[in-house]
Parts: structure tokens; C-alpha cells; sequence
């Protein structure tokens, strides 16, 4: 059994841990609110764009535009991993990583055995956790994104992927981020950025979204299909910040109650060992006083 001046050591280190882990929470508690409210403020403009997007993609004839919905031979990929800068929020990172790999393996074995397959990441952890790989390509231009996040700096890397795509340095582009649902779930989501992905629509909903453009068709695309894209790609940043904060939320919360377990059972032990130091005491005094009577 572990001496008193041990269990009493690792007391003290439980509870300091346990009211760190309580202040960690609280802290993400705060920020998962503001990121709610932002994530949910601008999911149903991204939404819309999308929508009025995909409506008018069978109408492009401008060459110019049509580059953004045309599907290529892929030779290079680049994948946007959207992570964190801190860890300690359970498996966000882990599932990001994981997500990234079975696609190098998989979807795009053959470009990642070429040499043909970039990495974006968004926050420092998605590097970390890609830097060991070889034959991987880094652009790092984004890594520090979420030390100031705001829509101006994604729409400027936004405005960068465009011109890369544009320019043929990429034939497809993937968002891999963690989409909030709440604080417990987040799911991890792979969206196709480039090129558009169209559905097709019915008559009923071609009907319903007849639009009228002014002052004209090519003039509206060449500032809707950008802004579009730059939008999709911060509201995925978004969805990804607040997912950061409730599964850091909850992971302390667990790291918490899981402290307050072992205080408990650190307590009984000491419990144990403090009477089991007073009862040798007693045997001794006992013994001693035997010994003096003999």
C-alpha cells in the first residue's frame, strides 16, 4: 500500500488537474456560443447561394465560368483539412486525419503514389498530423488561419484555391472539416469544393426558381460563382471552429468527472493507509508496554 505522504502527493496533483479541466470547460463553453451563433447565422446564406448556384449551372455557356463546373482528367488533387491549433478536445483531430488517409489510400492511391496530391491545412494539428507522411505535398499558407479568423482571410486563401484551380494547378479540391450538429456529435464531412457538383433539378423546382438577372446572366456568374465557392469554404471553417469548442467541451467535462473519480477512490486509499498507520502505532505502543511490565 502506498505510503500517506505519496497518496496525499497525488491528491493534490488530482485536484489541480480536476480545476483545470473545469476552467478549460468553461472557457469552451463560452466560445461554443459565439461560434453557434455564427455557424447558424450564416449556413442558410451559404445555403442560398448554393442553391441559386446549382439552379444556374446548366445555363453557363461563358467559357470563363464553365471552367468552374467542368469535370477533368484528375491528375492533382488538393485536399483543404480543416483542423484545430490546440488539442485536448477528444478525437476532432484524430477523425480529420483519419478522413485524409483513407482518401490518399483510396480515392486518389495513384495521384499520392505520383506525387500529386497537396495538403491545405487549416490550423496547426492537421499538419502535425500529415508531416510524417512521405510523398505528400504542403501548402502552408493557412496554417495559422484560426489565430485571427474572419471571413476577409478564408475569402483571400479562397480567392488563392480559385486562381490555382483556374490555372490548372489542380484538377479537384476537397473541404474535409468536422460539420456541428451540437456539442456531443460532429460528424466528419467531405464536400467536393471544386468542381461545382450540379444536381439534377425537376421541372416543379426549375419552376420555382426562375430567375430574371440584370444586368445580365454572365455579368451576375462572374460574381456569384466565387463568392459562392469563398462562402462554402468559410462556412465549412465555421461549422469546423465550433466543432473544435463542443468537443473540447465535452472531453474536459469527461477529464473532469473522470479527476473527481480518482479523488474519490485516492481519498479511500488514504483513508485505509492513514488507519492502517495508526493501528501499527497502536500495536506498538501496546507492545512497548508489554515489554515494560516483562
Amino acid at each position: 500500500m502506498a505510503n500517506l505522504k505519496e497518496v496525499r502527493s497525488r491528491i493534490s496533483s488530482t485536484i489541480g488537474t480536476q480545476q483545470i479541466t473545469k476552467a478549460m470547460k468553461l472557457v469552451s463553453a463560452t466560445k461554443l456560443r459565439r461560434a453557434t451563433m455564427a455557424i447558424t447565422q450564416m449556413r442558410p446564406y451559404a445555403t442560398k447561394l448554393q442553391e441559386i448556384l446549382t439552379n444556374l449551372s446548366d445555363t453557363v455557356d461563358d467559357e470563363q465560368l464553365s471552367t468552374y463546373f467542368e469535370t477533368r482528367e484528375i491528375n492533382n488533387v488538393l485536399i483543404i483539412a480543416i483542423s484545430s491549433d490546440r488539442g485536448l478536445c477528444g478525437a476532432f483531430n484524430a477523425n480529420i486525419a483519419k478522413q485524409v488517409k483513407t482518401l490518399i489510400k483510396g480515392d486518389f492511391a495513384e495521384e499520392f503514389n505520383n506525387g500529386n496530391v497537396t495538403i491545405m491545412p487549416f490550423g496547426k494539428k492537421a499538419y502535425d498530423g500529415f508531416k510524417k507522411i512521405e510523398g505528400l505535398k504542403f501548402d502552408l499558407s493557412a496554417i495559422n488561419l484560426f489565430q485571427s479568423l474572419n471571413s476577409e482571410e478564408v475569402f483571400k486563401i479562397g480567392e488563392q484555391v480559385l486562381d490555382s484551380y483556374r490555372n490548372g494547378a489542380f484538377d479537384k479540391v476537397l473541404l474535409i472539416y468536422n460539420h456541428f450538429v451540437n456539442a456531443a456529435t460532429q460528424i466528419v464531412t467531405t464536400e467536393t469544393l471544386l468542381p461545382v457538383v450540379t444536381t439534377n433539378l425537376d421541372e416543379e423546382n426549375n419552376k420555382k426558381n426562375d430567375y430574371l438577372f440584370e444586368p445580365g446572366k454572365v455579368e451576375i456568374l462572374q460574381e456569384l460563382i466565387p463568392r459562392s465557392l469563398k462562402t462554402q469554404m468559410y462556412k465549412a471553417t465555421l461549422d469546423s471552429f465550433a466543432s473544435e469548442h463542443g468537443a473540447r467541451m465535452v472531453s474536459m467535462d469527461k477529464a473532469t468527472d473522470n479527476a473527481g473519480e480518482l479523488l474519490k477512490n485516492l481519498r479511500i486509499e488514504y483513508n485505509k493507509a492513514r488507519q492502517a498507520a495508526i493501528t501499527n502505532e497502536i500495536s506498538e505502543i501496546v507492545g512497548g508496554a508489554s515489554a515494560l511490565e516483562g
